[in-house]
């Protein structure tokens, strides 16, 4: 584990460091992808990297991608990787977007890696060796989560507050009429778009408390599920299942979970 963990930072490194080619480009070319996503020259050339590179050391292992799909291997192990995790950020000069690169054995997350190429902020987690954290020109540090027990007090990040309004409302005798974001934002202290992978990793370093996802695929989640974990917080669907094959996502300290659990699932799930 500890080699899959040296080959996926290098791996992750390089394809980040790649994507800054591009990044700031007027000229740059996006397309639209079968579910409207975009896709830039940037994804497909980061992840080329990234299959090259990880198979190349791990020829027997499974490979899935955002961009080019999966590869079947023999082996008990399959990397999961998204070149860009917030190619919208990308394509605006914002540099919030992520790079994200996981492993897992027999469907168990084992190395998460969360790296932030604009910023050259880094996270990485191998399963029962902690979470670590290294920010430019500073030192590595370990990564661990906050430790605020009060939604009143927690800052709370999302990739699109637009996509709350496609969950079922919440309805209860004190906030009737009120769709799932406005029962957020009057809940946590602050809530900000600073979203996909840099939002998780707020999340595993201690910026914010909480990262809610109401639309994740499984390149979205792999990574930033192992990071957010190793560094003492909690990843589950928005009913509470540990999975990042759901569709959606909740990352937080641990200690705001379940009440945000009660706040983001369906009635039927939260009255239980």
């Amino acid at each position: 584990m500890e080699n899959r963990l040296k080959v996926a930072i290098a791996a992750t490194r390089k394809a980040g460091r790649k994507t800054l080619d591009w990044f700031g480009d007027a000229d740059l070319t996006v397309t639209q992808k079968g579910d409207q996503s975009p896709v830039t020259a940037a994804d497909i050339a980061a992840e080329e990297i990234l299959k090259r590179e990880l198979l190349t050391a791990f020829p027997e292992d499974s490979f899935l991608g955002e961009e080019t799909g999966s590869h079947r291997g023999t082996s008990e192990f399959e990397w999961v990787v998204d070149p860009i995790d917030g190619t919208k950020s990308f394509i605006h000069g914002v540099p919030l977007f992520a790079t994200l690169v996981a492993c897992r054995k027999n469907g168990e997350g084992i190395v998460g890696v969360i790296y932030i190429p604009a910023l050259n902020e880094i996270a990485y987690a191998a399963i029962g060796k902690g979470a670590w954290y290294k920010k430019d020109g500073h030192q590595l540090i370990p990564a661990r989560v906050s430790t605020q027990s009060t939604l009143r007090e927690s800052l709370l990040c999302s990739s699109d507050f637009r996509d709350f309004r496609k969950r079922p409302t919440y309805l209860d005798k004190n906030s009737a009429g009120k769709d799932t974001r406005d029962v957020i934002e009057d809940a946590c202290r602050i809530v900000r778009t600073w979203g996909d992978g840099y939002g998780y990793l707020l999340v595993a370093t201690g910026r914010a408390e909480a990262m809610a996802d109401p639309m994740l695929n499984a390149w979205d989640a792999a990574a930033v599920a192992v990071v957010v974990g190793e560094a003492g917080g909690t990843f589950t669907d928005w009913q509470g299942t540990q999975t990042i094959d759901s569709g959606d996502g909740l990352a937080t300290n641990g200690c705001v979970h379940n009440d945000l659990l009660r706040l983001l699932a369906p009635a039927a799930i939260r009255d239980k």
